[in-house]
């Protein structure tokens, strides 16, 4: 009998040899985007391909082809789109005219998702928002308009009418078939709970309007908000699925050339940063991971053992009741800080997604099922294929979530 350390390098030697490289989630099931202009260099949509995204953001009507040939889409930006006083629009014949000349441009090119409109509007624009939007579903069906909201915590004078209100807009005057929404709430070396409290929010009202969310996270450091790194951006994004959202926007891909901004996946001068490499770590982890959360529907999202404002405790979770958190090594432990969002899919089987909401702490973690004798099914971060919970499986990493199944 070989000695087990032998087993286990002999093991660890094979998986190292194995390249994962799941299959590409497609823009229209699940975007993932760089929030801001998209680039006409081939070089540059290349990388944004490789970096796990599969939408390159805004781009010029005359670069679509460009966008197409990258295997990546876009939404279109162009003035004679968005240009507009939106308290005072032109006659219909005009706006007519101007997205036809965009839409012939544009042809039949499936790479283009939609046009984009306006990002963080204030309310009393969404009416004329509505209407170009009409025109260019008439002109150019299947086509969607993209508009981006505030976050949740903006003054109301700012946004024009209470959230919940200002949010269904997006789907009552515009007819946009996704919400979309900002939030960058990383700073101090910690998520602050207006991230998830966001969240909630928009969760339920994508609930009651039957409309998906996507959620447009930080990937830049500006301002005072923290740089990115590997447990910030799998932090955001797990946080987005374990609510059942089905976008993440990353603000920004390209690091904007004013002010204090640094360490987007491209800098200042065309040059890839760390955050490049951890950017496509995340997003690969969504495209193995997609199959499955696009099956599922979210039925309750709880926290542990803090809770946020508009948050909910796990005690009030129908699946779990509890998870212990365990620390090697230190002479302190610190408390796990978790979030766990429960699913079902087309069977009525449970799923549900806990995410360490710890930025600097990893934990092993056992979960206590309110039902004795279910097992534990993990899908894989990796592959997206289900395998038995055990081994180390049970650590997981500062801003990381991992999927089950309850069998």
């Amino acid at each position: 009998m070989k000695p087990i350390w032998l087993v286990l390098a002999a093991a660890f030697v094979a998986q190292a040899q194995t390249t994962h490289n799941p299959a590409r989630v497609s823009a229209r099931q699940f975007p993932i985007m760089a929030w801001g202009g998209a680039p006409s260099d081939p070089a540059q949509l290349k990388l944004m391909k490789e970096a796990g995204l599969n939408v390159a953001g805004f781009c010029k009507a005359e670069d679509a082809g460009a966008v197409r040939d990258a295997g990546l889409s876009c939404f279109v930006n162009d003035k004679r789109i968005n240009g507009y006083d939106w308290a005072k629009l032109p006659p219909e014949a005009e706006i007519r005219r101007n997205a036809d000349e965009v839409v012939r441009l544009v042809g039949n090119n499936d790479a283009v998702l939609g046009f984009n409109l306006r990002d963080e509007p204030h309310a009393s624009m969404m009416p004329a928002m509505g209407r170009v939007a009409a025109i260019l579903k008439e002109l150019a069906p299947g086509k969607w308009p993209y508009v981006n909201l505030f976050p949740y915590f903006v003054p109301r004078e700012r946004i024009g009418a209470d959230y919940e209100t200002y949010a269904k807009m997006l789907v009552h005057e515009i007819g946009q078939p996704f919400l979309s929404y900002d939030n960058y709430s990383l700073a101090g070396g910690e998520m602050l709970d207006s991230f998830f409290n966001n969240l909630d929010i928009v969760r339920k009202i994508s609930l009651d309007v039957k409309t998906p969310f996507w959620n447009c996270v930080l990937a830049n450091a500006h301002f005072n908000y923290m740089e990115p790194s590997d447990a910030t951006l799998h932090l955001e994004a797990y946080a987005t699925l374990a609510y059942g959202g089905r976008g993440i926007q990353y603000f920004t891909y390209f690091a904007p050339r004013i002010g204090n901004y640094r360490l987007a996946a491209i800098d200042q001068f065309g040059n890839k940063t760390a955050t490049w490499d951890a950017l496509r770590r995340i997003n690969l982890e969504i495209h193995a991971l997609a199959p499955t959360i696009l099956k599922l529907r979210s039925t309750g999202v709880y926290h542990t053992p803090d809770v946020p404002e508009f948050g909910t405790p796990l005690s009030q979770s129908r699946l779990v009741s509890g998870v212990t958190t365990r620390q090697h090594l230190l002479k302190q432990h610190t408390q796990g800080r978790l979030l766990v969002g429960e699913f079902e899919d087309g069977q009525g089987r449970p799923y549900f997604m806990i995410v360490n909401k710890d930025l600097s702490n990893s934990f092993q973690f056992t979960v206590h099922l309110r039902e004795q004798g279910r097992k534990l099914i993990r899908v894989s971060n990796y592959s997206g294929q289900e395998a038995p919970f055990g081994g180390e499986n049970d650590w997981i990493a500062p801003g990381a979530g991992i999927l089950f199944r309850v069998q």
